[in-house]
């Protein structure tokens, strides 16, 4: 007797167009397995979720720093720092006073306006990223695949935030607060401020760990959505990283 024909097996499906990510699984991955974020990407560039994790973690630490620190003790640390402290000095107390409350009162709408401002940032770096890779490697990545991975590259900054958050409730000193390097996560917080030179403290704060793991996502993403090998990709954005850091450097030795 004939056996009876066994029934068609469909054909396999690559994992990435049969078991899509969700939003939540793209940003777990992105922490243990990049590559399987990136690669969704491919499927979907939303890239909603990591600015809205990115920007709520920001706001907590904005506030924190509104509450420990304040904004005007941010703007007499920004003086106290700057090559205009003596200057700054020299004037009658309420021009001083008429100083910081303009001051302060720009960085407050600067701070909690960081969703804003994080889209206008990571639309640049995307642009930048994104015309590099098309026309120097020959990359073949729409430029929204290259905003998501900004976005979600970005995503170790939410450590960031939550160790500023910590170390302000811990009982940071709010006179040595410096706003623009308040983790101890780069090379710059062992070294002294007052006597080392700006150009060399602004590069040692280029080596920061955060920075460096984000570059490394970077090179991982661009890689995942093209056939650039990952250590091309890498060296691309660890390029424009250093490019960018020399030349907030020197801004910083001039001012």
């Amino acid at each position: 007797m004939a056996a009876s024909p066994l029934p068609p097996t469909p054909a396999s499906v690559p994992a990435s167009e049969s078991a899509p990510l969700s939003e939540g699984a793209r940003i777990v991955d992105t922490f243990i397995a990049p590559s399987k974020t990136f690669t969704d990407l491919r499927r979907n560039a939303s890239w909603w979720g990591p600015w809205l994790l990115i920007s709520i973690f920001a706001l907590i630490f904005v506030y924190s720093i509104d509450r420990q620190i304040g904004f005007e003790q941010v703007s007499k640390n920004a003086v106290a720092q700057s090559a205009r402290a003596d200057q700054f000095d020299k004037l009658p107390p309420d021009q001083q006073e008429k100083q910081l409350r303009f001051t302060s009162t720009l960085i407050r709408y600067l701070s909690y306006g960081t969703p804003v401002t994080i889209l206008i940032f990571f639309a640049i770096a995307a642009v930048v990223l994104w015309v590099t890779f098309r026309f120097a490697t020959g990359a073949d990545v729409a430029f929204k695949t290259a905003y998501a991975i900004v976005f979600y590259a970005s995503l170790p900054g939410i450590i960031g935030s939550i160790l500023g958050t910590i170390s302000l409730y811990a009982g940071v000193n709010p006179e040595g607060f410096d706003v623009n390097n308040p983790v101890a996560t780069n090379l710059a917080h062992v070294l002294d401020k007052a006597t080392t030179g700006k150009f060399i403290y602004s590069l040692a704060s280029a080596l920061d760990l955060l920075s460096i793991w984000t570059i490394v996502l970077m090179g991982i993403g661009f890689s995942s959505t093209s056939k650039v090998k990952r250590g091309t990709a890498i060296a691309v954005v660890a390029g424009w990283y250093l490019f960018w850091k020399l030349a907030a450097a020197g801004l910083a030795s001039m001012s």
